[in-house]
């Protein structure tokens, strides 16, 4: 068995622990600080994060046998990029293995936001019959604005099309051939702020999606509008959506990530208005299995040498 040493810190399933532990030792730190990590990240020929640790510059440079970093998931924004390219260190992802199970939470939140489902259900634990306070709206024929057309808008546009949702799309990483064959018609951004009904975000965070929905962007959208983000916090400036929640010009929002996780008991997360969920859109036995398997079989490829499906940097 060669001698590579992997560090696990933000726990695996055991699909992806079984595999690394046949070709190498495998050490679990869960729960570890980023203190520890930089004290401890010495030594090791691999590092496996979820979306918890912070894989920092200070990490790359205690690391001087580090070879990779595998991120069991999509999202790479806790680490830093830029410094794993300057320490010759590869970053891998998993970018498929959640992308069913994320779309199938997004849509289950605009079905929620459509149909009000989490305020009956409180009204019905707490003995009050809402039946007149909660008349909702159908989404058959309602216009579905999708921002990001990728793995995941690509699954949600299929599967709201199957609602009877029209379906815009706008990806500026994607031609509109590209953006058609994953079932929803080409848009310009401004385009879905005027005509969707509901408008869901696919981006990662970067300094181009940073922000992106704002006080000006909420203004050019239709009143009424109804949000859902089951991609990044940060994407969306939560100061201005409650501004806009406020005022009606967004009707609801339903929010599985946060600027700040957790959020603990905010306006935005308190606001009747808005769905809150705590970053559970990949959150199921079988997307974490699949992402296990391959973030693991991705590290072992690139300890041997061997070409990668989802190399980062």
């Amino acid at each position: 068995m060669p001698d590579w040493s992997i560090l696990v810190v933000d726990g695996l399933e055991e699909t992806g622990l079984t595999l690394l532990r046949a070709a190498s030792r495998v050490d679990e730190r869960e729960g570890i600080t980023h203190q520890e990590l930089v004290r401890e990240i010495e030594g090791y020929a691999a590092l496996v994060v979820r979306g918890r640790s912070r894989v920092s510059e200070e990490v790359f440079q205690a690391g001087g046998n580090l070879k990779v970093v595998g991120r069991a998931g999509v999202g790479v924004d806790n680490i830093d990029l830029a410094a794993a390219y300057r320490h010759a260190v590869t970053v891998v992802n998993a970018p498929q293995a959640t992308s069913r199970a994320v779309a199938e939470h997004t849509l289950a939140l605009i079905l929620a936001l459509a149909r009000s489902i989490p305020a009956a259900d409180a009204g019905m634990k707490a003995g009050r019959w809402m039946k007149k306070d909660l008349t909702g709206v159908e989404v058959d024929g309602k216009m579905l604005g999708l921002i990001g057309v990728g793995n995941i808008g690509g699954l949600v546009a299929r599967l709201a099309a199957g609602l009877g949702m029209e379906v815009l799309g706008y990806d500026p990483l994607l031609d509109e051939e590209g953006i058609r064959s994953r079932g929803a018609r080409p848009a310009s951004l401004d385009e879905v702020y005027a005509r969707a009904d509901f408008i869901s975000l696919h981006v990662p965070l970067n300094p181009e999606t940073r922000g992106l929905i704002n006080g000006q962007t909420l203004g050019y959208m239709k009143r009424g509008v109804r949000l859902v983000c089951a991609a990044r916090g940060g994407v969306i400036d939560e100061t201005a959506l409650l501004g806009a929640l406020e005022s009606g010009q967004v009707a609801g929002a339903a929010l599985d990530v946060f600027a700040e996780e957790p959020p603990g008991l905010s306006a935005l997360v308190t606001h009747p208005l808005v769905i809150a969920t705590p970053h559970i859109a990949a959150q199921t036995g079988e997307a974490q299995a699949l992402a296990a398997r391959d973030v693991a079989e991705e590290i072992l490829a690139c300890l041997r040498g061997e070409p990668l499906r989802w190399k980062v940097v």
